[in-house]
């Protein structure tokens, strides 16, 4: 399927923010029994990019501009239910790709597929960019929904696919199905809803490998679209004396948050909840890392990330995280995870961390909070500073951000 885009300018927005001397001293971090604190010195707070609507991914590419994934805020057309049972996710083209070149954003290819709650926000559309050793674009379009009302009720659309994109021309084509893969091939119970929401993927020579948040697996797919299959699912874990918030707390997030009625006053003292997959980078032993956001009620502490070997088998690598949503590795062997919220999301509290993991294991938390909020992606940028997306998830307030560890 071949589409066509417009281009149309952005707001740009310079700000800088410096905190000094900041003391973490309640960030509670496990590495496989190695924990470490240290004093955060000296962060540098650059705003490069301001008015995105709802921007979920970011990288570099061949030419050195940074190209940013907006997921847009759905539109008017046909509706499918949100798996969160708190309204339907309206159809449209307002997902967007926005570069960043020389100090100046602009939208350089718009009407890619959308879906959002009617005020923009549960946005599924354009979830990542990447590029492959040629230079050519790759588009990862989530869905967030049951892949079988996709075509019957949105009509022919490429949510929930990986596409192509061809600057020059404004147009892409969609290249392989995964929310439909997911609907045949799914590896979660036979007692859960199939529901299909394609994340964050990287692109490893001639594969991508991908992560489903909402499937809970481990993709990978050839870059021409062939051989797509299931590396491993990502397990579930069993939460003791869950925390839930209470049915008359306000709801903070729609998108992920069921609504009171989903759960009782007095909750079971143990469940079993999902991972949610949210990024995947190789390291240097040729493993896969995975990041997990967790299920409902997001536990504190709950989060870890997984290392993948080549036969698909996991072992958790970090542990003692909340709600991660991206990793990167630097040129050393760092790997640095970004926390999209310090505490469980339905509290309604929107301070988000950098964290940095040494090779010894050794956690720092490089920012915490301080203008960090509901962060939702990272790289790191050919000058070693963090290039991330700030205020993810929020129609017409979304950031791109710099952040340099003096």
């Amino acid at each position: 399927m071949t589409r066509r885009s417009e281009t149309c300018p952005l707001q740009l927005l310079h700000r800088t923010i410096n905190t000094k001397n900041l003391t973490i001293n309640n960030q509670q971090l496990t590495t496989n029994n190695v924990m470490k604190l240290e004093q955060l010195s000296k962060i540098s707070f650059t705003v490069i990019a301001d008015g995105l609507d709802n921007p979920k991914g970011l990288c570099f590419g061949p030419d050195g501009s940074l190209y940013v994934a907006e997921v847009g805020t759905g539109g008017n057309g046909a509706s499918v239910p949100s798996p969160s049972g708190q309204g339907s996710l309206s159809y449209g083209t307002t997902g967007a790709i926005t570069k960043i070149e020389n100090g100046t954003a602009k939208r350089i290819f718009t009407g890619l597929p959308s879906l959002a709650f009617p005020d923009g926000t549960g946005a599924a559309g354009p979830h990542d960019i990447k590029f492959d050793a040629t230079g050519k674009a790759y588009v990862l379009i989530g869905y967030a929904a049951a892949p079988a009302l996709r075509d019957t009720t949105l009509g022919q659309t490429d949510l929930g696919k990986i596409i192509t994109l061809d600057f020059n021309t404004n147009t892409w084509i969609s290249i392989v199905d995964i929310a439909n893969y997911e609907l045949f091939n799914n590896s979660v119970l036979s007692n859960c809803e199939v529901v299909s929401n394609p994340l964050s993927f990287y692109v490893d020579g001639d594969t991508i490998v991908l992560v489903d948040a909402g499937a809970n697996d481990l993709l990978s797919v050839s870059i021409d679209g062939s051989n797509l299959k299931i590396i491993s699912a990502i397990p579930q874990q069993v939460l003791k004396n869950p925390i839930f918030p209470r049915p008359e707390s306000l709801n903070f997030d729609r998108g992920h948050v069921p609504p009171p009625s989903a759960y009782r006053e007095a909750p079971p003292s143990q469940i079993s909840i999902q991972s949610v997959p949210t990024g995947v980078v190789k390291g240097a032993d040729g493993a896969y890392y995975v990041s997990e956001f967790t299920g409902f009620p997001f536990p504190e502490g709950g989060a870890k990330i997984y290392r993948v070997d080549a036969d698909g088998q996991f072992t958790v690598y970090a542990e003692g995280f909340t709600q991660l949503i991206d990793l990167a590795f630097d040129a050393l062997g760092n790997l640095y995870v970004l926390q999209h919220a310090d505490q469980s999301g339905w509290k309604g509290k929107l301070d988000g961390s950098l964290i940095k993991i040494a090779r010894d294991r050794t956690c720092t938390t490089l920012l915490s909070g301080n203008g960090l909020e509901s962060p939702a992606a990272l790289t790191i940028g050919p000058d070693g500073a963090f290039y991330i997306i700030n205020r993810g998830g929020r129609p017409g307030e979304g950031q791109v951000i710099r952040i340099e560890d003096k």
